[in-house]
């Protein structure tokens, strides 16, 4: 069996695609109250015009138990660093955050907090509040972020015809045991705050519609959630994907998490725009594919073979977007 027949078999199997799957039975139980302001479900945050022609963005991250539990100061970096990169993927900018940590004693409620107040610093983004437990069973992280978008990116904005762009940091490493690829806590703070600013740049520059940052779903199951809102489809050449020498290609497209990892969608005539500016900063990036009106993701290789990996007329993931005509209404 080829790579991409793997793949696309493996791709409903991995554990970041049934985390997602959860969103949906979520988003089905609230039912109107996930629209009673108006703000469609499903994007990396919440954005909420402000009435001034630009947009608050709210989001927040709950943290794996097991993960708190194994590298709790990395949690807590995590904990700024995930939502950053939320706010920076809508083409905002960050404001401050708050976070809920739990631990069974001070000693590790202070690893939290001392991973969280180094991302802090690092990011630039101050943690102006939020609620402390020393005396809980185990540990527990949760942060939410504050921020604004003067130009919004949208998971529901991605059109037939726009070029895929994946722009990843590769200047890192796994942090073991989990696959977290690290490119940020040894990384400068100025240079994590200016690659981070490419993003709003190219929102404001018009260069790009839609984006979002590669999650724990790894890239396919972050692109799978944005064709879903965004109601199209896509056909992705997995060769063209930016990935480090010597790390296994299905690990790296279907569970890596990247710390600085996005997907664009742009219109054609912007394509070159954008890649030269992340070229500038030194992040790799390339087209990876197109979008389509056909409402399946297909993988490719370079020699033709192709496998459909996903069929968003028979199957949601997140339960978020206009549903494909095929599905029940």
């Amino acid at each position: 069996m080829s790579l991409v027949h793997e793949l696309a078999a493996a791709l409903r199997t991995t554990r970041g695609i049934a985390h997602k799957s959860d969103i949906a039975s979520a988003v089905a139980t609230l039912g109107a109250a996930a629209t009673l302001a108006g703000v469609p479900i499903g994007d990396d945050c919440a954005a909420i015009p402000d009435g001034a022609g630009g947009f608050q963005l709210l989001a927040i991250e709950g943290f794996i138990n097991e993960f708190v539990c194994a590298d709790p100061w990395f949690a807590g970096w995590c904990g700024v660093m995930v939502n950053v990169s939320d706010i920076y993927a809508m083409g905002g900018r960050p404001t401050a955050v708050v976070d809920a940590a739990w631990g069974r004693n001070r000693d590790t409620l202070k690893l939290l907090m001392e991973g969280l107040a180094a991302a802090s610093q690092a990011y630039g983004v101050p943690v102006v509040g939020g609620h402390s437990n020393a005396r809980c069973d185990r540990e527990q992280l949760s942060v939410a972020i504050l921020g604004r978008a003067s130009h919004l990116l949208s998971s529901f904005d991605a059109k037939p015809g726009d070029a895929l762009i994946a722009a990843i940091d590769l200047r890192g490493a796994y942090r073991a045991p989990y696959p977290h690829w690290n490119a940020s806590t040894s990384a400068p703070p100025e240079r994590l705050r200016a690659d981070l600013e490419l993003l709003p740049q190219i929102a404001e520059a018009g260069w790009c519609r839609a984006a979002k940052d590669i999650s724990q779903a790894g890239l396919l199951g972050t692109l799978l959630m944005l064709l879903e809102c965004s109601s199209v489809g896509a056909c992705v050449d997995i060769d063209s994907v930016p990935q480090p020498h010597g790390v296994d290609r299905s690990d790296w497209l279907l569970s890596t998490f990247p710390s600085y990892g996005f997907l664009l969608a742009v219109p054609p005539a912007s394509v070159d725009a954008v890649l030269g500016r992340f070229a500038s900063r030194q992040i790799d990036c390339a087209v990876i594919g197109h979008c389509d009106n056909r409402h399946q993701l297909t993988l490719r290789d370079r020699s033709g073979d192709h496998a459909l990996a996903w069929d968003l007329r028979k199957n949601g993931l997140i339960g978020c977007g206009p549903k494909p005509p095929s599905l029940p209404g």
